[in-house]
């Protein structure tokens, strides 16, 4: 039973970790392609308050949409609603990550933030410390290396 749950915690995690790493890549070229590098700047360098009203956009921006996919199923239409819901968390992952890693330091400046993300921090490395020495995880590590250095050699081959 351990090694079951130990296995289904490495799937949660390489998931997180992939989604993370892929819509962070996202959030950069979606701010290259909209030519936001200044806003990012700014926002870089905003005091605590601002930075905080900036990263609580995003949630204000995806809730919305997670009441209209809790609504959706409400109605009976269950594929519609998680199919949104998953839309809703990937939008909100790729905005809050993205507005978190520019403002960390300001954000961290705030009790209750700083506390949160001290608590999720030993969570996820309790948690990876666990998972290390599975196969799953081993598995991913060297799969995701592969994938990287293939899109690194299609990169060079396009550029060419």
């Amino acid at each position: 039973m351990k090694k079951l749950l130990l296995e289904m915690l490495a799937i949660f995690l390489i998931i997180e970790e992939w989604l993370w790493d892929a819509l962070s890549a996202c959030g950069h070229y979606l701010i290259v392609l909209l030519r936001l590098e200044s806003f990012e700047r700014w926002l870089s360098q905003t005091p605590p308050n601002t930075a905080l009203l900036a990263f609580l956009i995003p949630v204000l921006i995806v809730t919305p949409v997670n009441l209209a996919a809790i609504w959706l199923m409400l109605q009976g239409l269950l594929l519609q609603g998680l199919l949104l819901e998953i839309f809703a968390k990937l939008l909100a992952t790729l905005l809050v990550a993205r507005v978190f890693a520019l403002t960390k330091t300001q954000l961290l400046s705030f009790g209750i933030i700083a506390a949160v993300y001290t608590t999720i921090r030993q969570w996820l490395q309790w948690a990876h410390e666990k998972i290390v020495d599975t196969d799953i995880y081993r598995y991913s590590v060297q799969l995701k290396a592969q994938l990287k250095a293939r899109v690194r050699a299609f990169l060079v081959d396009e550029a060419q």
